[in-house]
């Protein structure tokens, strides 16, 4: 990856993760009061929002003029299901920020029309100029958001069938694998790109192989993550377990 802008910060633990990715979403935040960013939900950014929460509460960073778009949203459950994706983003980040609520949007799960919902999400991202700085995960098979290998990167936000793999991993936080939903509406690739800057982050021995993976493999959409390569300003924040694929 010779030509790669790609940008690596190597850190020990996941704590040192967690506040090197927060450390960069405050200061742009301070710099910038109304800035746009994208978020994502499950375990790897769960450690950020914990140090975002607390710098709010001991250096008062204001989030009141800040809007939010989040990368996805399981298909089939309301904004106040325990698993709903709008539900962990309150629970664990937006309830304990000065952040108002009609900032922050996440796609709706019960849209009768999904593909009209996708529509209207892209306009809305564009209405409010775009996004500033994006925080993503990399699934085990290199996914982003919920677009899986071969999804396009021109895609846009949309509605995807979700892998059984990817239902497997997510069982664990339903009672079985027959509540987790089949569906999600995700931001599109081309969706993800578009965002000015983009930090992910990559925890764990379970991600070394993806990590190996977008470090030395080929720029494909059979990788998604690869498309990072070709973005002018992203950076990689990933830890020593991370990086020490057997």
């Amino acid at each position: 990856m010779t030509n790669s802008a790609l940008k690596i910060i190597e850190v020990d633990t996941y704590q040192g993760l967690s506040l090197a990715a927060a450390k960069i979403f405050i200061e742009a935040v301070r710099k910038k009061p109304n800035l746009v960013l994208g978020l994502a939900t499950g375990s790897s950014p769960l450690g950020m929002y914990q140090e975002m929460i607390a710098d709010h509460k001991q250096n008062n960073t204001s989030y009141e003029h800040v809007r939010t778009f989040n990368l996805d949203e399981y298909v089939g459950l309301a904004a106040d299901h325990s698993q709903s994706y709008a539900y962990f983003m309150y629970e664990n980040l937006f309830k304990h920020l000065d952040i108002l609520l009609e900032n922050t949007y996440i796609p709706n799960g019960l849209s009768e029309s999904p593909d009209q919902e996708g529509a209207l999400y892209e306009e809305k991202i564009i209405a409010t100029g775009g996004i500033d700085l994006q925080i993503l995960g990399i699934g085990a098979n290199g996914h982003i958001a919920f677009n899986e290998p071969g999804s396009p990167f021109t895609s846009r936000t949309r509605l995807m069938e979700l892998t059984e793999d990817t239902r497997e991993a997510n069982a664990r936080f339903f009672n079985s694998i027959d509540e987790v939903p089949t569906h999600a509406l995700t931001s599109g690739m081309a969706t993800i790109f578009d965002a000015r800057e983009i930090v992910m982050i990559v925890s764990g021995k379970s991600k070394a192989e993806a990590m190996k993976q977008l470090l030395t493999g080929e720029i494909s959409e059979d990788f998604p993550a690869s498309i990072l390569h070709n973005h002018p300003n992203a950076t990689v924040i990933v830890d020593r377990d991370a990086l020490n694929a057997e």
